[in-house]
């Protein structure tokens, strides 16, 4: 895919609102050192947005708790209004923040977008290079849970890995891209560049969503640079047949099409009205919270409330990375850049590892992942975990990303 001609030039590139850095001036292939410090103002400007929010009347499906269909309208007044007050009086950005600047944070520009990283490199001398991708509504905030573990694991003899973990373009510290381009193929490219710059001509990539997505493309697209995939999305290829498929297979299928046809307004709504929605999301830190925390609730494993697995601070970790740098409206947009756009004769031959998670929202049987995929090394059906994994059950998390990348290590060898 041919980049766009149309890209801000290098000098007019500028750090995300918000945003300190440790340099003034970034310079093109240059990697800068990045602290995060929000002003105290924004963060006074939240708690006070907090305290003076208007909201509706209740829901009209009253359920008691425990029961998942108390959510059939959206996020419950009641469940919103006490994260709200724990956002407002107890939830600490600069814990988060601190986490962030521990774990190393870096900049740079690649087609004239800054783009933030997290880089933990592994005091071991036989670590991997591996790049983890995020989706939507998620963000680096997914990993900070397990890159120590993976950088430097507690058993000697379990595989390390030198973890790069950007931010997508539009999210979190990156640039908000000025121009249309930004598409998934473009953000491949991107992070194949973001990593021979730091000196991993090969490496692994992992993903989800639409971290699963760039995983894809990476791995069909470069496969030159790629060591192997593992991913938690593995879409099969249009019109693949599901006659021959087991009643189990079939379910998961049919379940994925019920996803896109009763429980997908959201992607719809961003794929096509992005800047819409984006003037809700910028201006209302309860909106914002409310609009990704249903999908935390609906796509977790869990039997009523997302915070059976994920905890509140992790949670609004995320969302507060959402609203103090304004992304609103530029994450959506990767739906409007790249909503169904997977090439359908992309196919991906390289080691890949997949993992499908029960309560995740797309699920394919590998009798429809092999006819993209075609060199699988393993394939799991993990018992429980839903579409955040890492924050969900971190360990297990750990536990199954080693085991794919064990196997592409040994089939590389």
């Amino acid at each position: 895919m041919s980049e766009p001609t149309d890209a801000r030039p290098v000098a007019d590139a500028r750090p995300a609102d918000n945003a300190q850095q440790t340099d003034t001036v970034l310079e093109d292939e240059a990697v800068h050192g990045f602290a995060s410090h929000i002003p105290e103002t924004e963060l006074d400007d939240l708690r006070a947005r907090l305290q003076s929010a208007r909201l509706p009347e209740p829901e009209t499906v009253v359920r008691p708790q425990p029961d998942p269909r108390r959510w059939d309208q959206g996020v419950p007044l009641n469940d919103l209004m006490e994260l709200v007050d724990y956002w407002r009086t107890d939830y600490s950005w600069r814990d988060f923040e601190d986490r962030l600047n521990g774990i190393g944070q870096f900049r740079t520009i690649i087609n004239g977008l800054s783009i933030h990283f997290l880089h933990r490199r592994s005091s071991r001398s036989d670590a991997t290079p591996l790049i983890l991708t995020h989706g939507w509504p998620g963000s680096v905030a997914e990993y900070v849970d397990v890159i120590d573990e993976l950088a430097e694991p507690t058993d000697s003899a379990a595989p390390a890995f030198h973890c790069v973990v950007p931010s997508l373009p539009g999210f979190g510290f990156s640039d908000r891209p000025s121009v249309t381009g930004w598409s998934t193929d473009r953000i491949a490219a991107a992070w194949v560049t973001l990593m021979v710059r730091l000196g991993y001509d090969r490496f692994a990539a992992f993903g989800g969503d639409w971290g699963g997505v760039i995983t894809t493309i990476l791995g069909g697209r470069f496969p030159d640079h790629l060591i192997g995939i593992h991913t938690t999305y593995a879409p099969g290829v249009p019109g693949a047949s599901l006659e021959d498929l087991t009643e189990g297979e079939r379910a998961w299928a049919l379940d994925a099409e019920d996803f896109w046809t009763n429980r997908a307004a959201y992607a719809y709504q961003q794929a096509t009205r992005p800047q819409t929605i984006g003037y809700a999301l910028v201006d209302s830190p309860v909106g914002q919270l409310a609009w990704i925390l249903d999908k935390f609730a609906e796509w977790t494993d869990t039997e009523d409330s997302p915070f059976e697995t994920i905890s509140r601070d992790r949670l609004l970790d995320n969302v507060s990375l959402y609203w103090l740098m304004r992304t609103g409206a530029s994450s959506a947009r990767i739906y409007f850049e790249s909503h169904n756009s997977l090439d359908p004769e992309l196919r991906v031959d390289i080691p890949t590892a997949i993992t499908m998670y029960p309560s995740d929202i797309e699920k394919y049987p590998r009798a429809l992942s092999e006819h993209r995929y075609r060199n699988i090394v393993r394939w799991t059906a993990a018992e429980r975990g839903g579409h955040f994994p890492s924050l969900e059950m971190s360990d297990e998390f750990v536990a199954d990303l080693r085991a794919g990348l064990s196997a592409i290590l040994a089939a590389n060898r």
